[in-house]
């Protein structure tokens, strides 16, 4: 029997995936649930399993972008693990008997890629641009080049008269990467997102942190990080200004009683962001251990669309690569993101002394549309307060019994 294979659906918001490898050959017998190729969608990459054990037939290549519910390969389950010669013989196969009509029919089936053509008026802004269609990715309906697309298409790089015949490496982005790039830009040009800063005395963290440390480790098998004492002072700030906790949808302002922490990691194919659920819920070691969890799935490519669907607020750490300052991008449809930065001893000024401290700037980028000046900067000052006093406004005055030690 003959059994066809289509992509799964990895999420509802996704239509197209891309085939990034094959881990099989043409006539290779697979064992059912074995993972036979790996696909990029925009928000991760993911393992295709074998649906039956025979032989296989690869109906799609590497690179391909391939709608939802398409075929990309046929198992022939009659098929048996044998020779190299007889598999190949077994992937000639293309018929089959109908038992209903005795007659033969044909199983190859046509594969619906995801491609677009422009719009007449698109056709003409890449005309005058010099740009060909097939470097565009469209955003309509089965990717039909639209007049915004043409607009904000750029001209592909003139390598040549770049290199002059010196050597360069060209590779194509992965659809992830691509789908990124494009959420990037649409923040940009969709919302009104502004950036405010602020920054941070780490000291009494620094001091938390070297005295109860190691007994925290010892205790919970996880170190007791900075991530933990950020999402509790990002969940007591957004209790307070529920403008910074709200979206967009349409006419509507939603808002929400439960606070999904989105946690931007990096991971071998680039920056994931996982969702902590409920990080109002979570102690000091539960924060920790979750963040951790999502950390290990990111880094051994484990991740899953569903751990990174949802979240209501964003916190970006770009301190862990030693960047100072910068300005972090809407996650949308959130309208509020938290960026951190890597902690430099400065001198400050306390109470008319200049002294040397752990200090860390602090940036808050904003959809000014549904969020105030007001409110952002109230809430990155809640966000300064709480972590410059950690032991009465995130402990409750005590250290031991919020550490579970």
């Amino acid at each position: 029997m003959i059994v066809e294979m289509p992509v799964p659906s990895p999420g509802e918001s996704i239509s197209e995936v891309e085939i990034a490898q094959w881990l099989v050959k043409d006539g290779d017998y697979v064992e059912k649930d074995q993972t036979i190729a790996e696909v990029d969608s925009d928000k991760a990459t993911l393992d295709l399993p074998a649906q039956e054990s025979g032989i296989i037939t690869l109906k799609a290549e590497e690179g391909d972008t391939v709608l939802v519910g398409n075929i990309v390969c046929l198992i022939d389950t009659s098929g048996k693990k044998t020779s190299k010669k007889t598999n190949e013989e077994n992937t000639k196969i293309e018929i089959v008997k109908d038992s209903k009509k005795d007659t033969l029919v044909n199983i190859e089936k046509d594969i619906t890629f995801a491609s677009g053509s422009p719009s007449p008026a698109a056709r003409k802004i890449l005309d005058e641009k010099g740009i060909k269609s097939e470097d565009v990715i469209g955003s309509g309906k089965n990717g039909r080049i639209s007049k915004e697309d043409a607009l904000k298409a750029l001209p592909k790089v003139d390598v040549d008269s770049i290199s002059k015949n010196r050597k360069v490496e060209s590779s194509k982005m992965s659809l992830l990467r691509r789908k990124v790039s494009q959420r990037l830009v649409a923040v940009k040009n969709q919302t009104a997102m502004l950036t405010t800063f602020n920054e941070v005395n780490m000291t009494p963290i620094f001091e938390i942190r070297k005295k109860y440390k190691e007994t925290f480790k010892s205790r919970h098998d996880v170190s007791l990080g900075f991530m933990s004492f950020f999402s509790k002072a990002v969940v007591c700030a957004l209790k307070d200004f529920p403008d910074v906790h709200s979206m967009i949808d349409g006419d509507q302002q939603i808002k929400f009683d439960f606070y999904d922490i989105s946690i931007a990691v990096s991971g071998p194919k680039g920056l994931m962001v996982p969702v902590v659920r409920d990080a109002q819920k979570l102690t000091f070691s539960g924060i920790e251990k979750e963040i951790k969890r999502l950390a290990i799935r990111a880094r051994d490519g484990l991740i899953t669309v569903e751990d990174m669907s949802g979240g209501t607020f964003t916190i970006s750490n770009g301190g862990v690569f030693g960047s100072m300052l910068s300005t972090p991008i809407l996650n949308p449809p959130q309208s509020a993101i938290l960026g951190m930065h890597n902690i430099i001893e400065r001198p400050i000024a306390v109470e008319g002394k200049v002294e040397i401290h752990p200090m860390m700037y602090l940036a808050l980028s904003y959809d000014h549309r549904i969020i105030d000046g007001k409110e952002s900067v109230g809430f990155l000052l809640k966000i300064k307060e709480l972590l410059e006093n950690p032991t009465e406004g995130l402990m409750d005055n005590d250290i031991k019994k919020s550490l579970e030690i």
